[in-house]
C-alpha cells in the first residue's frame, strides 16, 4: 500500500450514492486511502477536506453513523502525507498541554516564553496558550499576547505553540478554544471572544439563550475554517465536573453540533499540585476541585462528582459513568490532561514591580523573589500532565488532526513511556486500527486487543521512577443514541480485564481476545501505579480495583499516578 498506511477492514464495494448523500458519501471514501481514487473521486475529496468536511472523519452521527458514515476513519484524511514516521505504529507521539496561562491572565504571572521553555525542557512537542476570556483580553490580550507566541515559536522550534485562549462558556465552565497558526489566527480568535465569551457577553447563568449562544461560537469556529479565515480550530471543555454546571444535555449538545470542532474534554484537571499537603502544598483538593452544587449546577450529578478520583475528572474516572455514556452512543468525545499552569508550586518568581492589569491587560515581566512559592497548586507544562498525540508528522495541522481523531493517550508523573494499541481481526497477522479509530469486522469474527506498554525507565520530574502496577482493559456495548440527553451513566461497560504489570523497565506485551464479536462494542485502557486502587464511592461491584477518591488536603499527586487511553470502536457488519 506504501507510505505505511495503515490497512482497514473495509468494505469497498460502495452502494451507489443517492442524491444529497454527499456528506455519507464523503466519509465512506475516507476509508480509502488517496491512492486508490479516481482522479474525480480525489478531486471531491480535496475540496471536502479543503472545505474542513474530512477533518473528522467521524461525522455528526458518529461511529454507527448513517448508511455508508460507519466506514469513515478519522485516521485516513491526512494519510497521504507518509513523512516522519515512526517505525512501530506509523505515527510521531508527541506530548502536549492545552491548557495554559500567561501574564496576560488576570490570575497568572509568566512570560509565553517561560512556559515555552519549560515545556520545551520537560519533554512537550506541543502547546497552547490559552488566557483567560473576557472583556478586558478581548480588547487587549489577544494582540498583545500573538507577538510573543510568534517570537516563541522561532526561539524554540522543536515545540509548536498555538494560540488559544481559555473560553468562558455561555451556560456552562471553561474550555480552550484554540485555531492553527495563520494570518487570521489573532482577528478569529478576537471575534470569538468578542461575539461568544460568556464573560463578555453576562451570558454565565444556565439560561437556553445562553446554551443556544455557546453552540452559536462552535458554529461560528466551524464557518472561520470553512471560509478558511483560519486553518483549523477546535475546543476542548475544561475542568467539566469541578462546578458541577456542564450538564450532560449540552456536552451532548456541543459535540453533536460541530463534531469536527467540539471534540472532547479534559479527563484530568490541571492545578495537580493543589492536593500536597501543607506546609509544602497547598493542603486542598487536587485541580481545585473543593466546591459543590450552585445556582447553574446539573442537579443529577452526584456530591461526589465535584472531587477528583486518582486526581482524575468523575465524567472520566467512573466506570460506566457520563464519559462511557457518550462511547456508548457510539459519540467521539476524547479526553485529554492538563497542566493549567497559572503559579507554579515551589517557584521562586513574583510579579513584575508596577503591574496594572486591568489597564494593561497584562502584568509586568515575573522578577526573581528568591523565596519558594508552596501555596501554588500548579506545576510547569510537560511537568506531570502529558497528552500524547500519534501524529502524522510534526506540524500544526498534525496535532489538530490527532487530537480531532482521538490518537490520544494521558497519563500523570511520567508512568509510562509509550503506548501503542490496535484492534485486529485475530490470527490474520492484520495491522488493524489504533486509538480513535473503528475497526469494522464481519459479523462474529474474533477480534483482538493488542496492547504495548514501554514502562518508565527512568525517573519523572520528583525523582523516582514509576512503577506501573496493573492495566485494565475496560469494554461497553455500543447501545446507539440515547433519547434523554441528561443520561450520564450506561449499564453494559465494565473492566473486563486486569493484568498485573509491577515492573518500572522494558517493554510489557499484552493481548486481550474479545472473542466473537456479534455487536457494536468499544474497549479503552487505563492503568495505575496501584498505591491508592481500591473501591470507589461508584460501584465496588463495577470497578474493584478502580481510582479512589481523592483526599481533600492530603493528596500528594505522585503517590498516585494512572493513565487512560481513548477508546477503540469495533463494528461486526450485519
Amino acid at each position: 500500500m506504501g507510505h505505511g498506511h495503515h490497512h482497514h477492514d473495509h468494505d469497498h464495494d460502495h452502494a451507489h450514492e443517492r442524491p444529497g448523500d454527499t456528506e455519507a458519501a464523503a466519509a465512506r471514501d475516507l476509508a480509502v486511502p488517496d491512492g486508490e481514487l479516481s482522479p474525480g473521486q480525489l478531486s471531491r475529496r480535496r475540496m471536502f477536506r479543503r472545505a474542513g468536511l474530512l477533518g473528522a472523519g467521524l461525522t455528526a452521527a458518529g461511529v454507527l453513523g448513517g448508511e455508508g458514515q460507519a466506514a469513515a476513519t478519522a485516521t485516513a484524511a491526512t494519510r497521504d502525507e507518509g513523512r516522519g514516521r515512526e517505525p512501530r505504529d506509523g505515527y510521531q507521539w508527541l506530548a502536549g498541554d492545552h491548557h495554559i496561562h500567561t501574564q496576560y491572565s488576570s490570575d497568572g504571572i509568566y512570560r509565553v516564553i517561560d512556559h515555552v521553555r519549560h515545556a520545551n525542557a520537560f519533554g512537550l512537542g506541543w502547546m497552547v496558550i490559552t488566557d483567560h476570556g473576557g472583556a478586558a483580553h478581548a480588547k487587549i490580550g489577544v494582540e498583545k499576547v500573538n507577538p510573543d507566541i510568534v517570537a516563541a515559536r522561532e526561539a524554540v522550534k522543536d515545540t509548536l505553540v498555538f494560540q488559544g485562549l481559555e473560553w468562558n462558556i455561555p451556560a456552562a465552565e471553561h474550555g480552550t478554544v484554540f485555531v492553527a497558526p495563520g494570518r487570521g489566527e489573532v482577528a478569529t480568535l478576537k471575534e470569538f471572544e468578542s461575539s461568544f465569551d460568556g464573560s463578555v457577553k453576562g451570558a454565565s447563568s444556565n439560561t437556553p439563550q445562553n446554551e443556544a449562544l455557546a453552540i452559536a461560537g462552535l458554529n461560528f469556529l466551524a464557518d472561520a475554517v470553512r471560509k478558511r479565515r483560519v486553518p483549523d480550530a477546535l475546543f476542548l471543555a475544561n475542568h467539566p465536573s469541578r462546578k458541577g454546571i456542564d450538564s450532560p444535555h449540552e456536552i451532548r449538545g456541543w459535540r453533536d453540533a460541530q463534531p469536527s470542532i467540539a471534540v472532547g474534554m479534559e479527563g484530568a484537571p490541571g492545578h495537580q499540585a493543589a492536593g500536597i499537603p501543607k506546609p509544602n502544598g497547598p493542603g486542598g483538593g487536587r485541580g481545585y476541585y473543593d466546591g459543590g452544587p450552585g445556582a447553574d449546577s446539573f442537579a443529577g450529578y452526584p456530591a461526589e462528582s465535584y472531587k477528583t478520583f486518582g486526581g482524575f475528572d468523575w465524567m472520566t474516572s467512573t466506570v460506566g459513568g457520563l464519559w462511557d455514556s457518550l462511547l456508548a452512543e457510539g459519540k467521539p468525545w476524547w479526553i485529554t490532561a492538563n497542566s493549567d499552569a497559572h503559579w507554579v508550586h515551589g517557584d521562586t518568581s513574583d510579579r513584575g514591580p508596577g503591574s496594572d492589569f486591568n489597564a494593561n491587560g497584562r502584568y509586568e515581566d515575573p522578577v526573581y523573589k528568591g523565596v519558594a512559592n508552596f501555596g501554588s497548586g500548579d506545576f510547569w507544562p510537560g511537568f506531570y500532565s502529558r497528552t500524547h498525540v500519534g501524529a502524522q508528522d510534526f506540524s500544526y495541522r498534525a496535532v489538530m488532526d490527532a487530537l480531532r481523531a482521538g490518537r490520544i493517550w494521558v497519563d500523570h508523573g511520567g508512568l509510562i513511556s509509550g503506548l501503542v494499541v490496535r484492534a485486529r481481526a485475530a490470527g490474520t497477522g492484520q495491522r488493524g486500527v489504533t486509538l480513535g479509530d473503528t475497526l469494522h469486522v464481519r459479523q462474529g469474527a474474533r477480534v483482538e486487543l493488542a496492547i504495548e506498554l514501554t514502562l518508565a525507565g527512568r525517573p519523572n520530574w520528583a525523582q523516582f521512577v514509576p512503577t506501573l502496577a496493573q492495566v485494565d482493559v475496560i469494554q461497553g456495548d455500543v447501545t446507539g443514541p440515547v433519547s434523554d440527553k441528561d443520561a450520564f451513566t450506561t449499564p453494559n461497560t465494565k473492566v473486563v480485564q486486569s493484568y498485573e504489570v509491577n515492573r518500572n523497565s522494558g517493554t510489557v506485551t499484552f493481548t486481550y481476545q474479545l472473542g466473537a464479536v456479534d455487536r457494536p462494542v468499544y474497549v479503552r485502557l487505563r492503568g495505575t501505579d496501584g498505591k491508592r486502587s481500591a473501591p470507589g464511592l461508584l460501584g465496588a461491584a463495577v470497578d474493584p480495583h478502580g481510582p479512589q477518591i481523592d483526599v481533600y488536603g492530603d493528596a500528594d499527586p505522585w503517590n498516585d499516578l494512572w493513565f487512560y487511553s481513548n477508546p477503540i470502536w469495533v463494528l461486526p457488519r450485519r
